[in-house]
């Protein structure tokens, strides 16, 4: 794989515009950690996602907006120092005022963020794909004053990616693509119009009716069987692939602690182990393990 390059962390706007023009969506994983950040150079990714679910998790915490800017601070220059890879952070509803949402772009910029991703959920927000209680949506003028608060404190070169939840409250296609519409208009850079319906008809039907001058982004969790190249088809300009590799990592985890249990050792069910080599490389490219 090749390493990337200064023109992989170009402002993300163009790349975006670029990559709705081809029909070939850029991939952005979720990475809590540098070791992510390297897994994801490694295979070809061409951005990073700084998850609020994921880094809340990795903390022990619920993901209801208990994260600071500083939290995702850290993980951002965390993932600065291991990959040249744009990183795009999830700051959900940024304390839903505009004053705080200043504060986390503020920070961000500072930490190297390439985009900063603001949802319009009402404080405190719920994860999308919660059980217990219902998500609920701030008022649009809120969210376009949080969007014109960030945009003073980031300048032009940190992208702003507007994300509506109208779709998990329950509003139609409409609905949801008026309220992007709105947000676009009051300067975000790029929209997401969040789905998490299991068949992936209703985020096709976003895209089919985003008429926006600003490219279109999708996170497929929930539609996961849609290929990068059917989502390119549909004008999709980003997909983001939030959560994937801390869902792999703890079925790896529960694998291999199972293993140890049942039988002694780690590896005795064909459970892969990277040699101690591998972490020490992380930081290190040079560094080498003595056992």
């Amino acid at each position: 794989m090749s390493t990337p390059t200064e023109a992989d962390i170009a402002p993300l706007t163009p790349r975006l515009i670029a990559a709705t023009r081809a029909g070939r969506p850029l991939r952005a994983i979720g990475a809590a950690s540098a070791v992510a950040a390297k897994v994801a150079v490694e295979t070809g990714f061409d951005a990073l996602w700084v998850s609020g679910l994921e880094v809340a998790t990795a903390l022990g915490l619920p993901d209801e907006n208990v994260l600071g800017p500083r939290d995702l601070a850290d993980t951002t220059l965390a993932l600065t120092r291991t990959a040249a890879l744009p990183v795009i952070v999830d700051v959900d509803n940024a304390g839903g005022t505009p004053a705080t949402a200043r504060r986390f772009a503020d920070d961000l910029t500072r930490a190297g963020a390439a985009a900063l991703c603001l949802e319009d959920s009402a404080y405190p927000k719920v994860n999308s794909f919660a059980l217990h209680r219902s998500q609920a949506l701030t008022r649009v003028e809120t969210m376009s004053e949080q969007l014109a608060a960030m945009r003073e404190a980031a300048g032009r070169e940190v992208a702003l990616i507007a994300r509506t939840e109208a779709l998990i409250c329950g509003a139609s296609v409409a609905e949801s693509v008026q309220r992007a519409a709105a947000y676009a208009e009051a300067g975000a850079d790029a929209v997401l119009i969040h789905s998490k319906d299991p068949t992936g008809t209703q985020a096709l039907a976003t895209a089919a009716a985003w008429t926006g001058a600003v490219p279109l982004v999708t996170v497929p969790t929930a539609f996961a069987h849609l290929a990068p190249d059917e989502l390119g088809a549909a004008r999709f300009a980003l997909a983001i692939y939030a959560n994937q590799l801390s869902r792999a990592a703890l079925a790896a985890m529960r694998q291999a602690a199972a293993s140890f249990q049942t039988t002694g050792s780690f590896t005795a069910d064909g459970t892969p182990l990277s040699d101690v080599a591998d972490l020490l490389k992380i930081a290190d490219p040079a560094a080498r393990a003595c056992l």
